[in-house]
């Protein structure tokens, strides 16, 4: 009878397990921007404060692959359309303070770094900007950003190595603040990772 007790016991507590890793879908896989510094790393360092959990989770920015067709809502895409992040939609910080911004100039090659805290297999990332006067008194929607990327980098479904850096050349004909929301499309999943950084050209 103990025998069978402990078995059935066993049972339940791989089940259990099963049931939880396949819950968690790509959960296991993360990864954020921080060059240029990405809202979400601003959180975690503390140079922004009030973030709530994303402080202790730069990495967990996923949502629904196929932006800009698909992908998050307009007004939630640089939490991924995650409730719990939406304090990195918002066009101020928590406190009520810009965003801090990185200096960059149309033009210049750039070398954009992810940190992954476990790796995918990925279809590619994707760099978009906005556009000249986006409406920056609004959570960032589709309609602020050139839907054409001005970098793409494939990935054939490889694997990234734990920190990933790439150049591309910045647009021109930009000036002061500007968002880019960096995308890591994942291949075998359902899902992408999000990540916006403000900028001023």
């Amino acid at each position: 009878m103990r025998t069978r007790t402990k078995l059935y016991a066993a049972v339940v507590g791989l089940a259990t397990t099963g049931a939880l890793a396949l819950s968690s879908g790509g959960a296991s896989s993360h990864g954020y921007t921080d060059l240029p510094v990405s809202r979400q790393k601003l959180c975690q360092l503390g140079t922004v404060t009030n973030c709530g959990d994303i402080q202790w989770e730069p990495q967990s920015v996923e949502g629904p692959k196929g932006f800009p067709a698909a992908g998050p809502a307009d007004g939630q895409l640089c939490s991924g359309g995650n409730t719990r992040f939406a304090q990195l939609d918002r066009s101020r910080t928590p406190s009520g303070g810009a965003w801090p911004t990185t200096k960059v100039s149309g033009g210049q090659s750039y070398t954009f770094r992810w940190q992954f805290t476990a790796m995918h297999a990925t279809t590619d990332f994707k760099y978009y900007v906005t556009r000249p006067g986006w409406n920056q008194d609004h959570n960032l929607s589709r309609s602020d950003l050139n839907l054409t990327p001005f970098l793409t980098v494939p990935y054939g479904g490889q694997r990234p190595p734990s920190t990933l850096s790439h150049s591309g050349t910045l647009p021109t004909g930009l000036s002061g603040h500007h968002v880019i929301l960096a995308v890591w499309t994942i291949a075998d999943t359902g899902n992408a990772f999000y990540a916006c950084s403000d900028v001023t050209f």
